[in-house]
């Protein structure tokens, strides 16, 4: 996967009636980045939210949508949840980035295949799709990645986002759905930036407001019919460029993490930063296969 991927775009793709609220699915419903996108976009879309039978903090999100329960390896639920949605936001998955292969497939290869076919059979107008910053964790800690730069994933979870970017982008070249496909980086509260853990995500931190307003940017957006961009907050360290999501969709981050941390403002962060920026440590690999 060498080519780069760039955003293009189309004309106006939006079906539903001006003053009206867009319908929006949200996959993973009930998980951190999924139930603060429902919580503080409910009085924005209509939401049906889709969350498993075995989630936790179903209940909690009750109050922000309508509640469908589905499992991303039933392709014929996942057609009819789709039914009568403008744009799904689709957060469900595998996040472990030590998961193994066969445990990423089932979700994050698998998965989001199947909820691709789910909306282009919907008739729907996009899906956003929840990529990582993993996807190209593998270039050296003190390179700033651009969109245009060719794929370099640090471990398998990372292999897994590259199919979805890779599937979104055949989506939308060559079958007409409109797709957005968005790298998220470490995505924690505000205060968590003041942590150790912080400490070592402080060039990957996107905050939960920051986020959700890309994520709302990318569904009203008009004119566009492929696009990765990345999500982080507007920190003082960037491991990804954010300017195409400040072009393209109007983002505009509110947060930075090293603001939390006014006495590291001045120092250099390089060797404080893990090379797998948004996990720390070693991640998924072929070591106990080989």
């Amino acid at each position: 996967m060498a080519q780069s991927f760039t955003a293009t775009e189309t004309g106006a793709l939006a079906k539903t009636v001006e003053g009206t609220k867009r319908h929006v699915l949200v996959t993973g419903a009930a998980g951190r980045i999924g139930s603060y996108f429902a919580e503080h976009s409910r009085d924005r879309y209509q939401l049906r939210l889709m969350v498993r039978e075995d989630d936790e903090g179903i209940d909690r999100v009750r109050p922000f949508g309508e509640v469908v329960y589905a499992d991303l390896g039933d392709l014929d639920r996942l057609k009819e949840i789709c039914d009568g949605i403008d744009t799904v936001v689709h957060m469900a998955g595998d996040p472990n980035p030590h998961a193994t292969w066969r445990e990423l497939r089932e979700a994050n290869i698998d998965g989001v295949y199947n909820i691709f076919v789910a909306a282009k059979s919907a008739e729907c107008r996009r899906v956003i799709h929840a990529s990582s910053i993993h996807a190209v964790s593998g270039y050296p800690a003190d390179v700033q990645v651009k969109t245009n730069e060719p794929v370099n994933p640090g471990d398998l979870y990372g292999v897994s986002k590259c199919f979805g970017e890779a599937l979104a982008r055949y989506m939308a070249e060559q079958e007409g759905l409109s797709a957005i496909t968005l790298r998220i980086g470490a995505f924690q509260p505000l205060e968590s930036a003041r942590s150790e853990q912080g400490l070592q995500m402080l060039d990957a931190f996107v905050s939960q407001r920051d986020l959700t307003q890309l994520i709302q940017r990318c569904v009203d957006v008009e004119n566009v019919r492929f696009a990765i961009l990345h999500g982080l907050s507007d920190n003082r360290f960037k491991r990804l460029d954010i300017s195409d999501a400040r072009e393209l969709v109007g983002y505009d981050p509110q947060d930075d993490a090293t603001e939390e941390l006014p006495q590291l403002r001045d120092l250099h962060l390089r060797d404080a930063v893990s090379s797998n920026a948004a996990g720390g440590g070693e991640g998924s690999g072929i070591r106990e296969e080989v």
